[in-house]
C-alpha cells in the first residue's frame, strides 16, 4: 500500500466521520484510527474573579495599643486606646495562617513571657499557603502575654502578643 492509497483512506474516514478503519489485502493488514473530537461544552466553565493583591508598598501596622479600635492602614501604630490599656501594645497577625512559636518543633521558642524585644525581633512564624512568614515585633518592650497557642490557626488582625513598652 503506497502513500496515495493511505491518503485516500484518510479522506474516506474524514468524509464519513469514521474514527477507525481496518483493511486487509494480499496478507497485509492496515488499521487507521483517529482520536475522537473533544466533546463541546454547552456552558463555558465558571471563572471566579481573583481578589486584587494588596500593594507591597502599603504599610501594615501590626503593633497597636491594646484595646484600641482598629486603625486604618497607614494611620500609625499609636492610636489612642482606653486610659487603662494605653501602657501596652498588641502584636497582631498580618495574615491568616497557622501560628508557630519556634522555627521547628525541636527549636527554642522565639520569645517567652518577660523577654525583651525590639522592633526587629522575630516573635513567631505564621505559615500561610506552605510559606513560613517571620513576624517581627515592630515595637520595643517586654512580652507581657502570649495570646495564641502553638499550632493554632490565626485570623488577619488577631492579637498574638501583649507587649509592655520599655
Amino acid at each position: 500500500m503506497d502513500a496515495s492509497e493511505l491518503q485516500r483512506l484518510i479522506e474516506l474516514m474524514n468524509e464519513n466521520d469514521l474514527l477507525e478503519i481496518e483493511l486487509e489485502e494480499e496478507g497485509k493488514k492496515v488499521r487507521l484510527k483517529k482520536k475522537p473530537p473533544a466533546p463541546e461544552r454547552e456552558n463555558p466553565p465558571f471563572l471566579m474573579a481573583q481578589p486584587a493583591a494588596m500593594p507591597m508598598s502599603m504599610p501594615m501596622p501590626m503593633a497597636m495599643p491594646q484595646g484600641a479600635p482598629a486603625a486604618p492602614a497607614g494611620a500609625g501604630d499609636k492610636a489612642a486606646g482606653d486610659a487603662g490599656d494605653s501602657d501596652t501594645f498588641t502584636i497582631n497577625s498580618p495574615m491568616v495562617g497557622t501560628f508557630y512559636r519556634a522555627a521547628s518543633p525541636d527549636a527554642d521558642d522565639f520569645v517567652n513571657v518577660d523577654d525583651e524585644v525590639n522592633a526587629e525581633s522575630v516573635v513567631c512564624i505564621i505559615e500561610a499557603m506552605k510559606v513560613m512568614n517571620e513576624i517581627k515585633a515592630e515595637v520595643s518592650g517586654t512580652i507581657a502575654e502570649i495570646l495564641v497557642q502553638n499550632g493554632e490557626p490565626v485570623e488577619f488582625g488577631q492579637p498574638l502578643f501583649v507587649v509592655r513598652p520599655l
